[in-house]
């Protein structure tokens, strides 16, 4: 709800720039030309995973981690970071912050171990591992759009080696941090055996399995993974991949298909912050930030722009953060180099990114408790390691 009035105030503060003419209408008919088939994107894909999630997809392959664990905390621990990266680089980040959360916690807390490692690992990666293709992270899809719209196969080779070290910073400082309970053991019950968990949330517990379901979503994810890095409009095969599943739901659990699947919130948001971004660049807000990130495509510059587009994340909110300081990365190196900046850097305040706030309500509703002065203090140790990791791996690649 708080979302969504945000993005109304933010509507309404575009319309008064719309109005007096801070922002021109040519520019604003070339804004939604930009940005109409990204946000068709994330309700297509937000339907999509939404609907596997209901199937039971991501709980099956959970149990199935935890059973493959062998008993071993610390190798359940790698096999869900695994999962929190692949989820994150192939369904977007909120994916994993809405979605697996609720997911881990359940499977933790089966197993009688600690949450805490294991969710800051979901929050962590889902904002680090976010760096390597075009769907992991809105900021992503609009940088493509910026550097020409490069295929996600040239837009992967740019990014794979900060993308890399972004994933395994924050996983070194976890599995320093918690080594302790992640010498833990925990009893290994065969997957057929393991029930749901009875303390979490109504919403991570889905209704009995059925196996048509779970197989059909099954099916559309891993014909949908290779569509969307095939070259094509990635809203085409989202939007294709979100109709099949509505069709098969609507033949076998009709009652799910709902209004609420569309991430109306997220949409007021997003379409208000467009706006707004747009109408502060027209009024040159990049400008005064130039004097903070740099021209040059050193190190020194490329760092100076990735801690302005972190910072930024911390201050406002990832998202801004990079609609501002996007007419300043003029190549696709200082392009990466912003991406690190508002796609690893927001790590230390709550409102960083949407992904984190999203994380927090799903622990909430699950009695989950975590301290944000706790989680500010761990950020300001890994964020500022990981960026300048990624960074410099950048720069010695690049």
């Amino acid at each position: 709800m708080r979302l969504a009035i945000i993005g109304a105030v933010l509507l309404t503060a575009g319309a008064v720039a719309i109005a007096t003419g801070a922002l021109p209408f040519t520019d604003l008919m070339a804004l939604v030309d930009r940005v109409a088939p990204i946000l068709l994107f994330v309700v297509a894909m937000t339907v999509v995973t939404e609907l596997c999630s209901e199937a039971g997809v991501f709980l099956w392959t959970a149990r199935r981690l935890r059973y493959w664990g062998r008993g071993y905390s610390i190798l359940l621990w790698l096999f869900l970071a695994v999962f929190a990266t692949l989820s994150t680089v192939f369904l977007s980040l909120d994916t994993t912050a809405v979605l697996l959360t609720p997911v881990v916690v359940s499977v933790t807390r089966q197993a009688g171990l600690p949450a805490l490692p294991f969710a800051l690992t979901t929050v962590w990666l889902a904002n680090t591992a976010s760096l390597l293709l075009p769907i992991s992270n809105l900021t992503n899809l609009l940088a493509q759009h910026s550097l020409g719209g490069i295929t996600p196969g040239a837009f992967a080779g740019l990014m794979w080696a900060p993308s890399l070290v972004a994933i395994l910073v924050p996983l070194a400082f976890i599995a320093i941090v918690f080594r302790r309970d992640l010498r833990n053991r925990y009893s290994r019950i065969p997957v057929r055996r393991i029930r749901p968990d009875q303390s979490a949330g109504a919403e991570s517990r889905p209704a009995a399995a059925d196996r048509v379901l779970l197989g059909c979503s099954a099916v559309v994810l891993a014909l949908l993974l290779p569509a969307l890095v095939s070259g094509v409009p990635v809203w085409i095969p989202a939007l294709a991949g979100a109709v099949v599943l509505g069709v098969v739901f609507a033949f076998r659990r009709s009652r799910v298909l709902k209004v609420s699947l569309i991430p109306w919130s997220l949409l007021l948001f997003a379409s208000g912050l467009f706006l707004v971004m747009e109408a502060a660049r027209h009024l040159g807000a990049p400008v005064l930030l130039g004097q903070l990130a740099g021209q040059g495509q050193g190190f020194p510059d490329l760092i100076r722009l990735a801690a302005t587009g972190a910072a930024g994340s911390n201050v406002l909110n990832n998202l801004p953060a990079y609609l501002l300081a996007e007419p300043l990365a003029g190549t696709p190196v200082r392009m990466a180099a912003l991406l690190i900046g508002v796609n690893a850097g927001p790590l230390i305040t709550p409102w960083a990114s949407l992904a984190t706030l999203l994380w927090h309500d799903r622990l909430v509703r699950m009695n989950v408790l975590i301290s944000w002065r706790g989680y500010a203090l761990f950020g300001l140790i890994v964020a500022p390691l990981t960026v300048f990791a990624a960074v410099a791996v950048l720069a010695a690649t690049g």
